[in-house]
């Protein structure tokens, strides 16, 4: 989506520029209402830099800066704004302490900004590739509202959670990733090495060789005369894949068929969905309006595919639906929790129903992750059986026909 820069009045009546990124100039004028700014021009404007001290770093060797930097970031500032610490000497002692040398320019570039006269929100969007969308939006609601100290502590707990579940994610796809990749070596080892070896037996034989011999021989000739076009292949495939999951159609497909592949495609959704709950339960309690929260939750859930599903949400709100009708349309979310959406609209409570949908979710996660190795192990016996009889009929069924007729 292309940036936007603005200038606008706070609640205090004083002056506030950034740049923010957006659909058009309307969807950028609908975030800054929200966040108690008066927009006097909106602009489009070129990508935010990261600065120049960090530009200059080649890449090869430039330290990465990752979620957990900006995690422990949220947690220090936190605690140095609610000791009374001003920001500007804060953003100096984060500067002096950070281990991550990349971090630490990117935090001299903040205070720099600060200097100039530029409130944290519009420092932060100078960077959106440390700083999400999500982030920038929460510290300016914070800013507008005076609770940046509770925003940064809401926003340390949300990274926290978005990080372990990404983590139980990975951890419920390493095993059968493992597996499959250890079979498909497998597979290559026997071709190369050991399939030849039998077939020169075979070929002392002088008899016809069974269909399943016959299969293997070739397989194994074809993979050793060719193995060079099959690595050409393989490669290519992946480069298409990358090539294409990069692509909006692409990482559209994708993303909605990881939901359904068996097993792993449950926790994937499920923890998906936690995330999407605990960051519309942190924009509500943030004081973010319910569409504003939707557009912010939709940009940060990592699933194309859900976050389709979130922005038709926005759109039936948007038209005057009810949280639960949207919902209940989208067609992600189980029976129970769209009961506990209904109370949750009912009661004006819905924050903290979706903390408790995000608890919910985090624990079926964790459960399933506990029975992942059970409920695959069938899957990889079944696959690793039908292996083992394709091999066994193809090298024993000669030998088993020679000693037959010999015996005759």
């Amino acid at each position: 989506m292309p940036f936007f820069a603005y200038k606008g009045r706070n609640a205090a009546g004083s002056l506030v520029q950034g740049v923010l990124e957006g659909a058009d100039s309307g969807a950028v004028a609908a975030q800054l209402l929200g966040s108690g700014i008066t927009p006097v021009d909106i602009s489009e404007s070129a990508t935010p830099k990261q600065g120049k001290s960090v530009a200059k770093t080649p890449s090869l060797f430039k330290e990465k800066i990752t979620a957990l930097d900006v995690m422990l970031f949220s947690r220090q500032m936190y605690t140095l704004s609610k000791a009374g610490v001003p920001i500007l000497r804060a953003l100096n002692g984060l500067q002096g302490s950070t281990t991550n040398k990349a971090f630490a320019r990117v935090v001299g570039d903040l205070r720099q900004s600060l200097d100039s006269g530029r409130e944290l929100s519009a420092a932060l969007a100078q960077h959106p590739k440390v700083f999400s969308q999500f982030f920038v939006s929460m510290v300016r609601v914070g800013e507008g509202t005076g609770m940046l100290d509770q925003v940064y502590l809401r926003l340390f707990h949300h990274m926290e959670f978005e990080r372990f579940m990404r983590e139980q994610v990975k951890a419920a796809l390493r095993y059968p990733s493992f597996v499959v990749a250890a079979m498909i070596i497998a597979l290559f080892i026997i071709n190369i090495f050991v399939i030849p070896a039998f077939a020169k037996v075979f070929k002392g034989f002088n008899a016809p060789l069974p269909i399943f011999t016959r299969i293997l021989i070739a397989t194994s000739e074809f993979t050793i005369n060719y193995w060079y076009y099959i690595l050409g292949v393989v490669v290519g495939a992946v480069f298409v894949f990358r090539w294409y999951t990069n692509t909006p159609i692409g990482r559209l497909k994708w993303d909605e068929f990881k939901l359904t592949i068996p097993v792993a495609g449950k926790i994937i959704r499920v923890a998906t969905l936690a995330r999407f709950a605990r960051s519309f339960a942190l924009s509500m309690k943030s004081g973010v309006q319910v569409l504003q929260g939707l557009t912010l939750v939709a940009q940060t859930v990592d699933n194309t595919f859900i976050a389709k599903k979130v922005e038709g949400m926005r759109a039936g709100v948007e038209r005057g639906e009810t949280i639960l009708r949207t919902a209940v349309n989208a067609g992600v979310f189980t029976p129970v929790v769209l009961q506990m959406i209904a109370v949750g609209e009912e009661t004006g409570a819905l924050d903290d129903l979706m903390d408790e949908i995000a608890e919910m979710y985090q624990r079926d996660v964790e459960y399933d992750l506990k029975n992942l190795a059970s409920q695959i192990e069938p899957i990889l016996i079944v696959a690793l059986g039908v292996l083992v009889l394709i091999l066994a009929l193809g090298v024993f069924l000669p030998i088993w026909d020679l000693s037959r007729a010999i015996r005759h």
